[in-house]
């Protein structure tokens, strides 16, 4: 098969994926005239139009979704075949594409991928950082690091640490408000709510001993920000209690800067997750990534002796 049209096909099955050519353009650095020149010419060789096209929208016609279906099998049988190829010679080399939170991204992940890179000079990254949850195949990420288990069959998920959410405030904000002692004495605080695509992150859960307590955030007055970094910022400027992993706190609690509040109420989670998609092969530099973030979460986890009470 014709380099060119491999290309054709990769463009055509981004565009359907993202929903946009212009999109898939640039993603794979072309332009956008050039993107739908090379559309036009794969569908004149298949004889069919692939997709209805207005301004607002891309669409697949009953020939795309056909011919979108034997793309994707052939493309990922061509890209198994070249992985295979690269662990069979044992080269750790690459681009790797990583997803996580804001802020774990770049306060604590940043600095073990320099260590990770510094291993393996040879390894190339794409990070994406985000609060909301990423689309493995739609963003086309090879790892994506998770705060819970995903529910979707179509991932596979291996646990690296224990993890627990903390509401944290800074001392200064306690000094001026008090510092609750119980679930229900929540509603006379300020907050600071991380808002994902999925909406507010504004509902806490408790636990103790048998007991559970929810509360919500009124969001009218609290805080928002869709940046995880942000809402560190506001915290520790004063302005009110956010909820954070332990992981993205741990510094500042050790340091002073923050305290967790309401520690016999904090309700226990699955753990820290890397996630992958099940078709995709594992090639020896996503494997080698995956190992050393179980080294590394082993490591820092190891620091943290009452980390299954949600101490640091």
């Amino acid at each position: 098969m014709a380099t060119d049209k491999l290309g054709d096909m990769r463009l055509f099955t981004t565009a359907a994926t993202l929903g946009s050519l212009s999109a898939a353009g640039r993603k794979l650095g072309l332009s956008p005239a050039a993107a739908s020149a090379r559309l036009m010419k794969l569908e004149a060789s298949l004889q069919t139009r692939l997709f209805v096209r207005t301004t607002r929208q891309l669409r697949l016609t009953d020939e795309g979704r056909v011919y979108l279906e034997h793309c994707l099998v052939a493309l990922q049988a061509i890209d198994d075949g070249e992985a295979a190829l690269q662990a069979g010679c044992a080269a750790i080399r690459g681009k790797i594409r990583l997803s996580a939170s804001t802020d774990f991204g770049l306060h604590t992940l940043t600095p073990w991928l320099d260590e990770f890179t510094a291993r393996y000079p040879d390894v190339r990254l794409s990070m994406t950082l985000t609060d909301s949850i990423s689309h493995l195949v739609q963003d086309d990420v090879d790892l994506a690091i998770r705060f819970s288990e995903p529910d979707d069959g179509a991932l596979v998920a291996r646990r690296l640490a224990p993890m627990c959410r903390v509401l944290c405030a800074s001392p200064e904000y306690l000094a001026r408000h008090g510092e609750p002692q119980t679930p229900e004495a929540l509603a006379a605080h300020q907050f600071i709510v991380l808002v994902t695509s999925s909406g507010p992150l504004n509902e806490f859960h408790f636990r103790k001993h048998e007991a559970t307590w929810q509360f919500t955030v009124p969001m009218a007055q609290a805080w928002e920000t869709n940046d995880g970094t942000l809402a560190r910022r506001w915290a520790l400027d004063g302005r009110g209690i956010v909820r954070k992993t332990l992981w993205d706190a741990a510094d500042d609690v050790r340091a002073g800067r923050l305290k967790i509040l309401l520690t016999d109420y904090i309700a226990k989670e699955p753990g820290v997750y890397a996630v992958r998609h099940r078709t995709r092969y594992m090639v020896p530099r996503v494997r080698a990534l995956l190992d050393f973030l179980i080294e590394r979460f082993a490591q820092e986890t190891a620091r943290w002796p009452n980390v299954d009470r949600c101490q640091v």
